[in-house]
């Protein structure tokens, strides 16, 4: 299942199958790793998005990416549950398509992707690094993003925990996990090098999709 369509779920929201197999990703990323991290920590935002959200019925009509870009709208009691646990659903989604194993074309971002890396960070390694020092610079736990601004524009942001560049308004094309889960099995305290590990593998043609949305 894609990000989009994890993003176009309606409650009640369903775990996506990884798509790959957990041993895909290696040497960047363990199987056990993969297993963990989806198997239970994106398996758990899912079950409690769910429950947060069985006591509020009205807001079963609307997708996951409209929970998320309307947080500010719900009822107070549930905006921190969309906004955990819904983030983290959606941000999860992103990652296992952004791993995915490709073709050799997807090791380099094409098209108007390509073409927006060039103009807004000039070279595709220049991107990469910034999106490395945003995941290093990160206190905790969070995420590194490369956004499409409201002005079109590509940003590198640095999030914390599970929040999503939906919630204000920017479109998410790569999102890097620096949550301990992710990484800690394999490499400990070494942040930066799972940010090698897993900028060096990034499926630029899922990226380049994203563009499309």
């Amino acid at each position: 299942m894609s990000v989009f369509s994890v993003l176009a779920q309606r409650y009640p929201f369903v775990l996506p199958a990884l798509g790959y197999d957990a041993r895909a990703i290696a040497p960047a990323i363990d199987a056990l790793t993969m297993t963990i991290h989806h198997d239970r920590h994106h398996a758990a935002y899912v079950t409690s998005l769910n429950t947060a959200l069985d006591e509020f019925p009205e807001l079963h009509q609307y997708a996951l990416g409209e929970l998320l870009m309307g947080t500010r709208r719900w009822p107070a009691a549930v905006r921190t549950a969309i906004r955990n646990n819904g983030g983290g659903h959606a941000n999860h989604a992103m990652y296992w398509g952004l791993l995915a194993p490709g073709s050799a074309t997807s090791s380099t971002p094409s098209g108007t992707l390509s073409d927006m890396i060039a103009r807004d960070f000039t070279t595709v390694e220049a991107c990469k690094a910034a999106l490395k020092a945003a995941g290093l610079a990160q206190f905790g736990s969070g995420w590194a993003w490369l956004v499409k601004t409201a002005t079109s524009r590509l940003a590198v942001r640095g999030l914390a925990n599970q929040d999503s560049p939906l919630l204000e308004g920017e479109l998410p094309i790569v999102g890097l996990d620096v949550w301990e889960h992710a990484y800690y099995l394999k490499y400990q305290n070494r942040r930066a090098d799972y940010l090698d590990a897993v900028l060096a593998r990034i499926n630029w043609d899922v990226a380049s999709a994203q563009l499309t949305r």
